[in-house]
């Protein structure tokens, strides 16, 4: 009995130990490995921080040491978004957690006094390194932040695009005597996070990466993030933003010949990224967020909480489509910014004909989502325009215009967000000359100096509904946005010199509602099947196409022409019957 008892607690004790070892290889997490996840450009898809917040959970069940950061553009493109003025989004992070969160140039559209209220709300302080004050060294927000992960400190170095100053709403960086008092530090970027890198070096920091929203250039014709790691030394990696470019690891040498890492994850969530670094190395990968399917039950529930709060507003039905109204082709590529799509045409004309002006003008960059066919709610046109863009008529001449539809197409074919739908004007554009616009510093227009690409340009006339030549002493109502009349978005100054008519008007959602609903009778119709020709690309050459104004002509027009097609047939029977009896003696019938 003795002997049996001994073996029975000499077999627990075994089996004790044997639990203990699979045990402790269970539960041990990996105290050495560094994951951080990372996303840019959301643009409000609110669904993608459930996920988010639920990889991060699980990685945690494995690793000591999981961070989350953001490079930027998250509080706009959404209606979520846009009725909260970021609150519903920055809510949503601070329940995710994020380490770092550096500023797009879509954080600054509901104004800087808003992001700094934003600023405060979350719980993860803003990074933007070379945003400042001019006169003043320091940087508006913090310029990084360390992190420490067990004995690791990493630094995060936000860097915001330059081209903010006059992509986001440009007179909130201006003095009542419109003084530009902000600067994004353009002409010394690198010189600028450089001295970041420095510092955040100086402050212990083992690695340092920087969270970018500059962009990525495939084709290398202007400077991008690539040029900021060539003319900078120190950065172990580069997450970046801007261009909604998909990058899972691509390779950069920096000033000093260093590898530098370089990934984007596209936009909306359609990555999560990893980086991982053990035992000194780095690496980047991209997991496609459609593929991963836990979710986050408290992000959840959140989500579903401020739907609710919102769906009576944004669900109210205010009419239908027949037709499918785009912003890009099948393929997926984005046109809004390069051509005329029939969404843009539908925006364009809700401005001109709401208002009641000769000419409208809605920007490639403004029209943020298509709408499909079927019922069209609030929701749907608020996704169009997320901006909470104020309608403003104002009168400007013929030579405004002609500057400011240069202007519009100087990038062309290139993307552009200020690429012109417009309603009531035809025009054409020579693409085989190189544009012709001088612009400051800050990319805002001095004026065109050599031969303009836009020729051939026609304004509607309300009266005849006949298309006129332009004349550039004329004077012609024109509505728009706040953003181009008022604070000279994408660097239209030229609009400095309109007069302003009505600047207190309805927003740009109340205006597309109103169109739909009064003026088209609740339904978008074939009307809108396709998009317009209102503009012609050519090589200089006048097609007959390009005299075609883009409406049908009137019965009186039909008239004309058939009693002047006759009249031309009649006197050119009489030429040659002359012509023939002069030479034969014979009339024409008996030729």
């Amino acid at each position: 009995m003795k002997n049996l008892c001994q073996k029975t607690i000499s077999f627990v004790f075994a089996l004790c130990m044997v639990l203990s070892v699979f045990t402790g290889a269970v539960w041990a997490k990996d105290n050495d490995t560094i994951v951080i996840l990372y996303e840019n450009d959301v643009h409000c898809a609110v669904e993608g921080y459930s996920k988010l917040a639920a990889m991060k959970n699980e990685l945690l069940e494995n690793y000591a040491h999981v961070g989350v950061v953001s490079c930027g553009d998250f509080v706009q493109g959404g209606t979520l978004g846009a009725v909260s003025k970021g609150e519903y989004i920055v809510n949503l992070m601070n329940k995710v957690g994020y380490d770092a969160i550096a500023l797009g140039n879509h954080e600054f559209d509901y104004h800087l006094s808003r992001l700094l209220e934003l600023n405060e709300m979350s719980n993860t302080k803003f990074l933007s390194c070379n945003f400042a004050k001019i006169g003043e060294e320091k940087s508006f927000f913090d310029s990084y932040t360390i992190v420490s992960y067990g004995d690791v400190d990493v630094a995060y170095v936000g860097i915001t695009t330059p081209e903010t100053i006059n992509s986001s709403s440009p007179a909130q960086f201006k003095n009542d005597d419109g003084e530009m008092i902000y600067t994004f530090h353009e002409a010394n970027l690198f010189e600028i996070v450089q001295e970041t890198i420095d510092d955040a070096k100086a402050a212990g920091a083992d690695y340092v990466i920087a969270l970018s929203h500059i962009g990525y250039a495939e084709s290398g014709d202007w400077s991008d993030i690539t040029d900021v790691i060539e003319n900078t030394e120190g950065f172990d990696a580069v997450l970046d933003a801007h261009t909604h470019s998909v990058i899972e690891e691509k390779v950069i040498k920096d000033k000093s010949g260093k590898d530098v890492l370089l990934s984007s994850t596209g936009t909306k969530f359609e990555y999560i990224g990893k980086l991982t670094i053990t035992d000194g190395e780095m690496e980047t990968q991209l997991v496609q967020t459609e593929t991963y399917t836990k979710t986050d039950a408290d992000v959840d529930a959140y989500i579903a909480a401020i739907n609710e709060n919102y769906a009576q507003l944004g669900n109210r039905k205010i009419g239908e489509s027949t037709v499918d109204l785009i912003t890009h082709d099948k393929d997926g590529n984005r046109l809004v910014r390069k051509g005329e799509t029939n969404l843009g045409n539908l925006c364009s004309d809700a401005l001109r004909v709401v208002t009641g002006a000769d000419i409208s003008f809605v920007n490639g960059g403004g029209l943020r989502a298509p709408m499909e066919s079927g019922d069209v709610t609030f929701n749907d046109i608020f996704s169009v325009f997320p901006f909470n863009n104020q309608v403003v008529t104002a009168e400007i001449t013929g030579q405004i215009l002609l500057d400011m539809l240069e202007m519009g197409v100087m990038n062309y074919p290139e993307e552009d967000g200020s690429f012109p739908h417009m309603s009531g004007v035809t025009f054409s554009v020579n693409r085989s000359i190189p544009t012709a616009v001088t612009v400051d510093e800050n990319g805002f227009f001095i004026k065109v100096d050599g031969e303009r690409r836009v020729y051939n340009v026609k304004v509607l006339d309300k009266e005849s509904g006949v298309y006129k030549t332009l004349d550039p002493d004329d004077s012609y109502v024109l509505a728009g946005f706040n953003y181009f009349l008022l604070e000279f978005g994408g660097g239209m100054t030229m609009f400095q010199d309109a007069k302003i008519l009505d600047a207190e008007g309805t927003l740009d959602v109340e205006v597309l509602e109103s169109y739909i609903a009064e003026h088209l009778d609740g339904v978008i119709g074939e009307t809108y099947a396709k998009a317009k020709s209102n503009i012609t690309f050519t090589d200089g050459v006048i097609n007959e196409e390009d005299d075609k104004p883009d409406s049908p002509p009137t019965g009186d027009n039909v008239f004309a022409f058939v009693w002047g097609s006759v009249a031309l047939f009649s006197l050119t029977c009489i030429l040659l019957s002359a012509i023939c009896r002069k030479k034969t003696g014979k009339s024409l019938k008996n030729v």
